[in-house]
């Protein structure tokens, strides 16, 4: 079991990271105390940054540092569960994020694997997580799964189970992947299993999921914020119906943006919102 606690259950925004409409796409960080109210003020309590939809891994660490330290701030103001992904770079910057993330006293942090030399075993896995827990020991660890952007397709409840007996701080896994019957198999009293794929939400609650880090909180929160709801009153024809306009509202997002995932849910979250919460066009090469 874990030395540490994580106790966070629910929704959480994994937000987006601003950027300069200028030719290197500058970092810009001075809406997010406007962007954390905003969250706040619908009902998202929990805030994940640097992920895939916050393009960490196209950020140098300097920049990641000055983000997830804007986000402390914030978080802290606004009441906000802060979670820092620190994965997707060369291992000594992996390092020194996860040291950084922990001087921040944020709530957790998350890990992508290593995406060049990648892990082909689960065994391989936890020991590349566990020495990346070393450097921020008192803060709960968790897993970024997603296989189609990482490729690593390791069966995620034998990780869970080796992470849990080898890693002291490792509490659990944000699992994006379509394949509910290997994430309900991950699911264990204790443990934080975030599903991070917006259109299974009704799906994944039914099967006991209890939590959820998806980019469409940022955009319509209200949708999954009702999904939840019905679901805790076991109202699932009801909780159905309003899955149906969230997968939907994403289909229409992905339609007009591109079909490109950040890239689609950027320009949507743009143009719901006020110039001054405006996060600025995307930086990864796709978007360019």
């Amino acid at each position: 079991m874990s030395n540490v606690s994580f106790n966070f259950k629910g929704l959480m925004a994994p937000v987006f990271t601003g950027f300069n409409n200028d030719d290197v796409r500058s970092l810009n960080v001075d809406n997010i105390d406007e962007y954390a109210a905003f969250l706040k003020e619908r009902h998202v309590d929990g805030v994940l940054v640097n992920g895939t939809t916050g393009e960490g891994t196209v950020m140098s660490v300097a920049e990641r540092k000055k983000v997830a330290e804007a986000w402390s701030v914030a978080s802290k103001k606004h009441n906000l569960t802060l979670m820092v992904q620190v994965g997707g770079a060369p291992l000594c910057d992996v390092y020194e994020l996860a040291a950084h993330a922990e001087s921040l006293k944020v709530d957790a942090i998350l890990c992508l694997p290593e995406l060049y030399f990648k892990p082909r075993t689960a065994q391989d896995l936890v020991n590349y997580l566990k020495q990346v827990g070393r450097y921020c020991s008192n803060t709960p660890l968790l897993y970024y799964h997603i296989p189609m952007f990482s490729g690593v397709q390791i069966y995620m409840p034998v990780f869970c189970d080796l992470a849990e007996s080898e890693i002291p701080n490792f509490v659990g896994i944000k699992y994006t992947s379509g394949d509910l019957a290997e994430g309900v198999d991950c699911l264990k009293q204790g443990r934080s299993i975030f599903l991070g794929a917006d259109t299974i939400l009704v799906g994944a609650v039914a099967l006991g999921f209890d939590s959820a880090i998806m980019t469409s909180l940022n955009i319509c929160p209200e949708l999954a914020i009702e999904i939840m709801d019905h679901m805790k009153k076991s109202e699932v024809s009801q909780a159905a119906i309003v899955q149906a306009k969230l997968s939907a509202k994403v289909k229409e997002i992905l339609a007009v943006g591109g079909g490109d995932w950040v890239p689609s849910m950027k320009l949507a979250f743009n143009k719901k919102l006020s110039s001054n919460i405006n996060v600025g066009p995307v930086r990864f090469p796709s978007g360019q």
